[in-house]
C-alpha cells in the first residue's frame, strides 16, 4: 500500500476550496478544484504529506470505486467484487456511514447495510472465515456517497478533521475552527514582517495560526491520522516527515498581538499558544476594544466578534460594532477584517467595506468585511 497511488481528495468547507487548491499546488501536486474537494493523486507519503501540512484542508479522503448504482444489487455486486482483503487486515475496524442525494437508493441505513455486508463477503472468502470479524483494530472509516445514481466510495485517511491540531487545552464559548482562522489569514494581505492584531482574540486561535503560519510549523506536527495506523510502514513514514518538517521551521521576529476583554480567555489562549510551541511569538493582553489603540503602521487587523444571534445580545453587539469603527477609523495605514454573520454590519460600523466575502463558518452564513488600508507610511 506504501507505494500504490491513489486518487485523492481534500474535503474544504464551502468557500476556502480555492486556498486549500493553493496550498496542495504549493506542496507540488497537481490539482482539480471542485465545490468542497480538490483533487490529486498521490502514494501514502503523499497523504501523510497532506495532513502533515494543510492549514486550511478538513481531510483527505482516499477515493476507492465510483460506480452507477440503481439498484442494491449494483452496490452489492460491485463492491463485491474489490480486493478489501489487500485493505483491510482481519482486524480492521470498518464502519460504514452513507449519503444519498438525488438518487433511487435513497434509504442511508440500507445503503450502509448493503455495503458493510458486501465488504464482509468479500473478506470471509479472502480469510476463510464463516464468523464475524472482531473489528478491533486500526480504524478505515468508509463512507458510500450517492449523488445522481452514481456512487463514491471513500476511505478518510485523517481521522479527527485536520482543524484539531493538537495544541488546544481550551475553548471559549465560540471558538473559531483552527483551519477556518488559518484560511481567514490567508485571505488577508498580512505578511510575517507586519504587525498582526486580534483585538477580540477569545482562546488565541488566530494570533496561534498566525505564529503557526509566519514561522512554517507544520500544522499537523503534535497529531496522530488514523492512516499511521494501518501500517508500521505509514507510522515510519509519518515520523520522518515530522523530523523533516521540524527542520524546516523558521526563527522569526514576530510583531503578533492577542487582545480580550476577558482575563480568563487570555489565560486559555496563553495556554494554547504554549501549546502550539508559539507562546513567546505573541503578546496577549486584557483590553477591552474600546480602550484599544496603536501607534504601530502598517499592519492586519482580523477580528471575529459576537455575531448577537440571540436577539437580546443584538443590541449590545451592534454597540461594539460601533465602537470598533471609531476605533479603529484613525487606522489608515491598517487593513482591517472584521468575520460577521451580522450583515447589517456595515451600518453600524460606519463605513463600507472594501470587498465583502461570503463564507460559512460551520453551517452558519457569515460574510468577511475587508477594509483596506488607504494609507501607507
Amino acid at each position: 500500500m506504501t507505494e500504490q497511488r491513489f486518487q485523492l481528495y481534500a474535503a474544504t468547507a464551502s468557500g476556502l476550496e480555492a486556498l486549500a487548491g493553493q496550498e496542495l499546488r504549493d506542496l507540488g501536486y497537481q490539482v482539480r478544484v471542485d465545490n468542497g474537494r480538490i483533487y490529486f493523486e498521490g502514494t501514502m507519503h503523499d497523504i501523510l504529506r497532506a495532513n502533515l501540512w494543510l492549514r486550511t484542508a478538513d481531510r483527505i479522503k482516499i477515493i476507492l470505486k465510483t460506480f452507477k448504482a440503481t439498484t442494491f444489487d449494483d452496490i452489492f455486486d460491485t463492491i463485491t467484487a474489490m480486493d478489501w482483503d489487500q485493505l483491510l487486515p482481519m482486524d480492521a475496524k470498518f464502519p460504514v456511514n452513507g449519503r444519498s442525494k438525488n438518487s433511487k437508493l435513497f434509504s442511508v441505513p440500507d445503503i450502509q447495510a448493503v455495503t458493510k455486508k458486501a465488504i464482509v463477503s468479500q473478506m470471509a472468502t479472502a480469510y476463510h472465515r464463516k464468523t464475524r470479524f472482531p473489528e478491533t483494530g486500526a480504524l478505515f472509516s468508509l463512507e458510500i456517497a450517492l449523488n445522481k445514481d452514481e456512487a463514491t466510495l471513500t476511505l478518510d485517511t485523517t481521522g479527527d478533521s485536520l482543524f484539531k491540531r493538537g495544541y488546544r487545552q481550551e475553548k471559549g464559548e465560540a471558538p473559531l475552527k483552527e483551519n477556518f482562522a488559518a484560511a481567514l489569514i490567508e485571505l488577508t494581505n498580512w505578511h510575517p514582517d507586519m504587525p498582526f492584531i486580534d483585538p477580540m482574540c477569545g482562546s488565541g486561535t488566530l494570533p496561534i495560526e498566525a505564529a503557526l503560519m509566519a514561522r512554517n510549523i507544520a500544522p499537523g506536527l503534535n497529531r496522530h491520522f488514523a492512516c499511521e495506523a494501518w501500517h508500521p510502514d505509514n507510522a515510519k513514514m509519518a515520523d520522518e516527515l515530522k523530523a523533516d518538517a521540524k527542520t524546516q521551521q523558521r526563527e522569526e521576529k514576530l510583531d503578533i498581538s492577542g487582545f480580550d476583554i476577558d482575563g480568563s480567555m487570555i489565560d486559555i489562549a496563553k495556554l494554547n499558544a504554549n501549546g502550539a510551541g508559539v507562546l513567546h511569538d505573541i503578546t496577549f493582553k486584557q483590553i477591552a476594544v474600546k480602550d484599544f489603540r496603536t501607534d504601530k503602521q502598517d499592519g492586519v487587523i482580523i477580528v471575529n466578534p459576537p455575531y448577537g444571534k440571540r436577539m437580546g445580545d443584538q443590541k449590545s453587539v451592534r454597540e461594539l460594532y460601533k465602537q470598533m469603527g471609531q476605533v479603529f477609523k484613525p487606522l489608515t495605514t491598517w487593513s482591517k477584517y472584521i468575520l460577521t454573520a451580522d450583515l447589517q454590519f456595515e451600518n453600524f460600523y460606519g463605513q463600507k467595506a472594501t470587498k465583502r466575502r461570503k463564507l460559512y463558518n460551520g453551517a452558519l452564513r457569515t460574510d468577511y468585511f475587508q477594509y483596506w488600508a488607504t494609507h501607507r507610511k
